[in-house]
């Protein structure tokens, strides 16, 4: 097998350390001068849920498998030591990744085009695991395309120029963002509530979702449980597995259209945790439908009330040998580590 090395770029790091020593560190860690208003506690609630969240996917690909490597301890790196990486030496046995998700590469930007040439220069390959739409509105994408040798992405098709930049020898994958969990991390729950939880996100209570809330309320009373002012901290996440339904509402970029078939990633931890997850459409449809198709998700059109509750109904119902076959696909194939550790593996079977 080979050695091989993970670096993960995390906008809330600072030295290049182990992800394990980051992670312990990162639940008592002060973020006051991270904010623009250190007195506003909403904005740092806001960042820390979004620490807490980066956290967690660092943890998610330290913790990667594959019967092709041999995963060495991975380590964590912020725009304040992207030169103390480059200045690390690369032991001649070892594999070395660097990877980016998000829009993170934009804390890089002007600097991509002068470091990417020389990390690549000493082996490092670079992985993007890019969501929303990267390739149309983050700027420097197109000064990063040209050092990757892997990207997945959730745009189809790809913005024309900044898929012209892509080396041809990069490995792109059309794959949405999954669940940045541990896969198996929270445990089946034989006996879970039959209840249903709404999960909503920082669109708070928008009019669509308050009709969505009030239905489902009305229809399940005290069965029903509501998340809508932003989203569970990831330390709590585990625990939502005490229900049995989760309700994931609509994406964020549903009018765009690379993305009108796009979604959350909340499907995908919610099965992770063996709930059932019910997932609204974007109106133009898609993304989801062949996990609906497989019977692993259950889904309704946009808007539609009645389908909703149908929905709901038919979650609450599920037998459990059919919520665990949801947990274990879920656990298996949809998760970030999962699916960066195939796509690497890939890639390095076509160079």
């Amino acid at each position: 097998m080979t050695p091989l090395r993970i670096f993960v770029f995390c906008p809330w790091a600072q030295e290049l350390t182990s992800v394990e020593s980051f992670l312990e560190r990162l639940p008592t860690g002060d973020l006051t001068a991270r904010v623009a208003n250190p007195k506003d506690e909403n904005l740092l609630r806001m960042a820390r849920l979004d620490c807490d969240w980066h956290g967690e996917n660092a943890r998610a690909f330290a913790q990667m498998s594959h019967a092709d490597f041999e995963f060495l301890p991975a380590r964590v790196v912020g725009s304040s030591s992207m030169l103390d990486l480059l200045k690390t030496e690369r032991p001649p046995n070892e594999e070395w990744w660097l990877i980016f998700d998000g829009q993170n590469p934009q804390k890089l930007a002007g600097a991509l085009g002068k470091l990417l040439p020389l990390l690549t220069r000493k082996g490092v390959r670079v992985l993007y695991y890019a969501f929303d739409e990267a390739s149309r509105t983050m700027p420097c994408f197109r000064e990063l395309a040209p050092h990757l040798s892997v990207l997945i992405h959730d745009e189809s098709p790809l913005d024309d120029h900044g898929s012209a930049a892509l080396p041809t020898s990069c490995t792109c994958i059309h794959r949405s963002w999954v669940a940045n969990l541990v896969p198996f991390a929270a445990p089946f729950n034989e006996k879970p509530e039959s209840k249903i939880l709404f999960l909503g996100s920082k669109l708070g209570l928008t009019d669509h979702r308050k009709r969505q809330i009030d239905y489902l309320r009305n229809r399940f009373g005290d069965c029903f449980v509501a998340i809508h002012d932003h989203s569970v901290n990831v330390a709590d996440r585990t625990s939502l597995n005490r229900f049995k339904v989760s309700v994931c509402p609509e994406g964020r970029k549903f009018t765009t259209p690379a993305m009108s078939a796009t979604h959350t990633d909340r499907p995908f931890w919610s099965g992770c945790l063996g709930m059932v997850p019910v997932s609204e459409n974007s109106q133009a449809g898609g993304r989801l439908e062949q996990l609906a198709q497989d019977g692993l998700i259950l889904r309704y059109p946009h808007g539609d009330l009645d389908a909703l509750t149908a929905a709901c109904e038919q979650a609450l119902a599920l037998p459990d040998e059919q919520r665990r076959r949801i947990y274990n696909h879920f656990n298996r194939h949809e998760t970030v580590g999962t699916v960066v550790a195939a796509a690497i593996a890939t890639s390095a079977r076509t160079r």
